[in-house]
Order: C-alpha cells, then sequence, then structure tokens
C-alpha cells in the first residue's frame, strides 16, 4: 500500500476496529490462531486487539440456574487494526476467517474492509464490559407450567406474564373455580 499525505491516507494509519466473518462456532479458535499469526509475523504493532464479544447470560432451564458466556456476534470477531496490505492478508489468511465486513470500492471494484464507527465500538466495549446480566428463561407467554414450591404447589396453570429482569412470572392457576393471578420466581415453575 502506497503511503500518501491525504488525510484519508492518514487517517487509514490509525487503528481502527473492522469486523472479520468467521465459520459459525469457530469464534474462539479463529481468536486464538490470529494471535498466533500475530506473534509469528511480528505484527502487534499494527494489529493491535482481537476481541470476541460476549456478554454474560443466566439461563433458567429445566428449573435450574445456570451462568454462561455468550457470543453477541455469531460468526464474527473483531480487530483493531492499521489496515495495510501485510496486515490485511494476515487476518484474512487465517484458519477460519473467511472475510472482513467490506464495500466495494468505486475505483478499482475490489471489496474494500469497512471500519467501525467510533460510536459503534464504545458501544459494542461497553456492552461486553458491563456487568449487567442477561436473563433468559425459556418460558413464553401463554405457556402451560406446573409450580413446583410454596403454597401452591402442583397446581397447574399458563404463564400470563413474563417480568425477565424481576425474575418473575405471573401464572393463572384455577383456585376453587376461578382463576387467581399468582406471582412466583421463574425456580418456582416448571414446564408440563
Amino acid at each position: 500500500m502506497t503511503t500518501q499525505n491525504t488525510p484519508e491516507a492518514q487517517e487509514s494509519q490509525d487503528p481502527r476496529w473492522y469486523i472479520v466473518h468467521t465459520y459459525s462456532g469457530q469464534e474462539d479458535l479463529v481468536e486464538k490462531n490470529l494471535r498466533l499469526r500475530i506473534q509469528s509475523l511480528d505484527m502487534q504493532d499494527r494489529i493491535n486487539e482481537v476481541l470476541v464479544p460476549t456478554e454474560e447470560e443466566v439461563v433458567f432451564k429445566d428449573g435450574e440456574r445456570r451462568s454462561e458466556r455468550k457470543k453477541l456476534f455469531p460468526g464474527y470477531i473483531l480487530v483493531q487494526m492499521t489496515m495495510d496490505d501485510e496486515s490485511w492478508y494476515a487476518v484474512r489468511n487465517t484458519p477460519g476467517v473467511t472475510g472482513f465486513v467490506s464495500t466495494e470500492d468505486e475505483h478499482d471494484k475490489r471489496p474494500k474492509p469497512v471500519p467501525l464507527e467510533d460510536k459503534q465500538i464504545e458501544d459494542i466495549l461497553k456492552q461486553v464490559g458491563s456487568d449487567a446480566t442477561r436473563v433468559t428463561i425459556g418460558l413464553e407467554r401463554g405457556e402451560t407450567v406446573r409450580i413446583t414450591e410454596g403454597p401452591f404447589v402442583d397446581f397447574i396453570g399458563s404463564i400470563h406474564d413474563v417480568d425477565e429482569g424481576k425474575g418473575k412470572v405471573r401464572v393463572m392457576v384455577s383456585f376453587f373455580g376461578r382463576d387467581t393471578p399468582v406471582e412466583l420466581d421463574f425456580l418456582q415453575v416448571e414446564r408440563i
């Protein structure tokens, strides 16, 4: 790549974040392979960071609460790099990488990797670094459940409302011939 003194050429010399497409399920392996390539090709000065964006998620399944890391963008990793022919080649030819998120260049019709905007990467990094945990319960409105604990144990009802933020469900149970709403913790119900 030839270096010019235009503002666009100078801007391209600053490290930017790029989105790299990988084979689905191979994100962690690609991250490891790319880090090894960066070291073996001595490119630490041009490829600064490799990131598989994840967040903490609490999953309620079969009456159990599990915590797991979930990928924000399955099939993609983020790479902070100074884009030039050598750094592009190093990333592009890493096993498991299928390409960059690109746009077609108007002049030579070749795909040109598009860097993320500063606001976009700030939002992603904020979400990755956040201590907030997302809750997924696997229960939906209208589903039939059995109450497993509390004063209504073994009652059968249908889910009327789900509040993932509070970890609660509102279940409509038939009590003395009348439908009565009962608010319960996610762990107090199970699918039937």
